[in-house]
């Protein structure tokens, strides 16, 4: 799945592209898209709009329109944005024209990917507002306020990442990324986490996100950029995706679990797994753990 990296990389991208234009075509061909919004009514309000910002919140891309208008736009697990394709690809759900000739397709081979047409600040601020939490890389995200939303959760820690009512943006491979740069292993209560390790927590979620934006993202499955090219962020993974392999620290195997039904890899030398007696059966409790992926 896309995550704020990947999502960033795209709006980089896309920007230049749309920003001052005017949409003069929008077809969208799989009702699923816009549910429960009617696509005939959501093509009808973007014909003519004048894209003023291509922003993102987490996980979004944000088209604030002229009128007040703003597509939200969630890629999900298989969604692509292509710029002008030399013709509309597999599994095309969603063909945009612009004025200057130019035309962008959205691709999702899965159908999860969505698009809402809020009209005014006030929908696309309630619509966000119950969907994700503090954003990442703004001064606002601090270890205080990260130890302050984790205090009594006795979720794993990794969850409580995952969950983009608290935190925005982050995903499996930052998740697992950030807690080995934090040294801490992701079964750990939320609850329990030190100030210190709240410390370490914000500067590891915000360096594996600062290496996956200077990388491009990462291309394990479906993501690719604008003209199709690859992120190049799965080169440089620490530990997600290297079960088998050993640790770059310390030399260990890193090792694979489950968390929160999540594949979750650790090197468990460098992130000691939970002493308690509680917590050495917290794989199962992980496992279980629910997650927002909004």
């Amino acid at each position: 799945m896309p995550e704020l990296p990947e999502v960033e990389t795209i709006r980089r991208q896309l920007a230049p592209h749309l920003n001052g234009r005017t949409i003069v075509e929008a077809q969208i061909l799989d009702p699923r898209w816009t549910r429960p919004s009617a696509p005939a009514a959501v093509e009808a309000e973007l014909r003519g709009a004048h894209v003023e910002r291509v922003s993102r919140a987490g996980k979004y891309l944000v088209w604030s329109l002229s009128g007040e208008r703003y597509l939200l736009m969630h890629l999900r697990m298989t969604g692509t944005l292509l710029f002008d394709p030399f013709a509309p690809p597999p599994h095309t759900r969603v063909l945009f024209g612009l004025d200057d000739g130019h035309r962008l397709a959205y691709v999702d081979p899965r159908r999860f990917g969505t698009g809402h047409l809020l009209l005014g600040e006030a929908a696309r601020d309630d619509y966000l507002a119950t969907r994700i939490g503090i954003e990442p890389l703004t001064p606002e995200f601090t270890a205080q306020h990260l130890r302050s939303l984790g205090q009594g959760r006795t979720a794993p820690v990794k969850a409580f990442v995952l969950d983009q009512r608290r935190v925005a943006g982050v995903g499996n491979i930052y998740a697992d990324e950030a807690l080995f740069l934090a040294g801490i292993h992701p079964l750990r209560a939320a609850g329990r986490l030190s100030a210190g390790d709240w410390a370490r927590l914000r500067d590891g979620i915000e360096e594996a996100l600062s290496a996956g934006i200077e990388a491009k993202g990462a291309s394990i499955d479906d993501f690719r950029h604008l003209d199709g090219a690859r992120g190049s962020f799965q080169d440089r993974f620490l530990v997600h995706r290297r079960a088998g392999q050993a640790c770059p620290r310390c030399g260990r195997t890193i090792r694979k679990i489950v968390v929160g039904g999540r594949g979750t890899y650790v090197c468990e030398r460098c992130q000691p797994r939970p002493r308690q007696r509680r917590a050495a059966s917290s794989d199962v409790r992980g496992s279980s753990a629910p997650v927002s992926e909004t």
